[in-house]
């Protein structure tokens, strides 16, 4: 569902319903316009996304918690989006004033950014295959406020990123069976064309040519022919070169050494670091940051055929060295070892590697973390600061 958003000063006459931003001082004194009692009765305190539907001079309206006002950050703002939009599903168009009373500590940019990824992230819904098809209504959503050019920047930047995170989601909830290898490249060719990046897609005879033995000898064992994308983002004037290597196992059943019945229940979810690294290019061709980016994913599946790899068969990867596969289910590391090769050789001033790579970290971290380990101290450190700033 695609999600339109703008900023107008007052209330469409069109809008459905109205909501309205509520911190948690607000919810105690009462706020105008808005039934204390209906809100009450319905255990409204202001809590951050906590929602309530009351009745107003033009209609319903929605209140909806920001919390304490000294607490308001763009992490609430992204959670109150969220909470608006799952609230107001059954609703065509809405009118959304929540910014108002949002501290002056909070530059109006970010906090409409932060709303608007809330609003997108939250209406997304992934119906492509189910029969029944119950999909939100909702398709239009109005800031209600002023700060005219800041605020539609923020906007702007807003759908950007969270178009990008669900173009990432769409390719982790389609099944294996479905988003093949060709497939999945075939698609980032069309995004990249979209969006105005140059692509690069090899098939399986360009692989070998390129003698991506990581990749070969983990599409062995699969009637699906594996495919190696590159991505590029080349403004002019970059200075710096950053490479995002991303692993793009479509389905593992572990080959050989496969997995059990239960282990294999999300693993249509094992090209999630390659799904990731797409949507940031996508997202990165709308902000044009002054950054050369390339990325390199690797994409085939991990299945028991009769030619698939045995446990002990050695492997030479890119770079010349050679490796002894002795569980065939540690696939990722072989295929993103020829993509790091890759990478490497272009000489980039840093290089990012997402994947989903191993149970281990959940069972260091929980389900909840990502692991980040990285050779460069100063490097990991400004990754991990961004992640402090967009609230990963």
């Amino acid at each position: 569902m695609s999600l339109a958003i703008n900023l107008a000063r007052s209330v469409p006459a069109r809008s459905d319903l109205h909501v309205v931003g509520v911190t948690a001082e607000m919810s105690k004194a009462g706020v105008a316009d808005l039934d204390a009692a209906l809100l009450a009765g319905a255990g409204f305190e202001g809590g951050v996304g906590q929602s309530a539907y009351s009745s107003g001079p033009r209609g319903p309206v929605l209140a909806v918690g920001l919390g304490a006002a000294a607490d308001v950050d763009t992490a609430g703002l992204r959670a109150v989006g969220a909470a608006i939009t799952r609230a107001a599903r059954k609703h065509k168009r809405i009118s959304v004033d929540v910014l108002t009373p949002v501290p002056d500590e909070i530059p109006i940019v970010d906090a409409a950014q932060a709303l608007v990824e809330g609003l997108v992230l939250g209406s997304y819904e992934f119906v492509e295959h189910k029969s029944t098809k119950d999909a939100s209504a909702l398709t239009n959503v109005t800031l209600v406020g002023t700060g005219g050019a800041r605020v539609t920047r923020g906007i702007e930047r807003g759908l950007a990123i969270a178009g990008a995170v669900n173009t990432a989601r769409d390719f982790v909830n389609e099944p294996g069976g479905t988003l093949t290898p060709t497939v999945f490249a075939r698609r980032t060719a069309a995004l990249a064309k979209e969006h105005g990046l140059a692509a690069k897609i090899m098939d399986a005879a360009a692989i070998k040519r390129a003698r991506l033995g990581g990749v070969l000898g983990v599409n062995r064992g699969s009637e699906q022919q594996p495919r190696f994308v590159e991505l590029a983002y080349r403004p002019r004037g970059a200075k710096r070169h950053i490479a995002l290597v991303g692993k793009g196992i479509t389905f593992d059943a572990g080959g050989l050494s496969i997995k059990t019945g239960a282990g294999m229940m999300t693993m249509k979810c094992d090209m999630g670091g390659g799904a990731a690294v797409i949507g940031a290019m996508v997202a990165i061709a709308q902000l044009a940051p002054k950054v050369r980016v390339t990325a390199y994913v690797p994409m085939t599946d991990n299945m028991l055929g009769g030619d698939a790899t045995r446990p002990g068969d050695v492997l030479r990867i890119r770079n010349g060295k050679t490796v002894e596969v002795l569980n065939t289910d540690a696939e990722g590391r072989l295929i993103l070892a020829d993509a790091l090769s890759l990478a490497s050789e272009a000489k980039p001033d840093a290089i990012v590697d997402l994947a989903t790579l191993t149970g281990a970290c959940m069972v260091a971290l929980g389900p909840r973390y990502a692991g980040v380990m990285g050779t460069d101290a100063a490097w990991t450190a400004e990754i991990l600061a961004a992640g402090g700033r967009t609230n990963e």
